[in-house]
């Protein structure tokens, strides 16, 4: 079976997180299984001074896990390697119904643009990049030649998804 992806995509502010989180409790309150993958243009760091974990990075591991009753991570630091592609990610990822996609705009799976007010900027993405499938804007869009909704309706922004990828409930 052929990993289903779909990501979010839009400009710093969209409102891309919070329609990732409501379309992740949609469709897994509809039964599926989700991952995600979420690409940070900043350092980042989920592992903070003062822990074990952090201790053993900071000595030089290139891999840390950290394994509990509840949840594991691993940490991976680059060091002097190149950022993984999305490939390399997805390949990495355990067998689910979905894998959803914030950020990475300009990789070739589809994608819905997220439009807000508030956002960085207003330029349309979806005019330049035909993996850009849908539009969710909180403002009034005119004359898209794909489907537009509402940046709040998660419900049938999930069922597009659904019928985009081919997922089935």
């Amino acid at each position: 079976m052929t990993q289903r992806v779909f990501g979010i995509t839009g400009w710093k502010n969209a409102g891309k997180t919070g329609l990732t989180v409501r379309l992740l409790e949609e469709l897994t309150g509809r039964g599926h299984r989700v991952s995600t993958i979420k690409h940070a243009h900043h350092a980042f760091d989920i592992d903070h001074e003062g822990t074990d974990s952090h201790r053993h990075r900071t000595a030089g591991a290139t891999e840390v896990a950290v394994v509990s009753d509840k949840r594991w991570a691993l940490m991976h630091e680059l060091r002097e390697e190149n950022e993984p592609d999305l490939q390399a990610m997805l390949a990495r990822l355990a067998p689910c119904d979905l894998v959803l996609i914030e950020g990475y705009k300009t990789q070739k799976h589809p994608k819905l643009e997220a439009r807000r007010r508030e956002a960085k900027s207003h330029d349309a993405l979806s005019e330049k990049d035909p993996t850009i499938v849908a539009i969710a804007s909180d403002y009034p869009v005119t004359n898209a030649a794909i489907p537009v909704f509402d940046l709040d309706d998660t419900v049938a922004i999930a069922d597009f998804i659904e019928s985009h990828t081919g997922l089935v409930r």
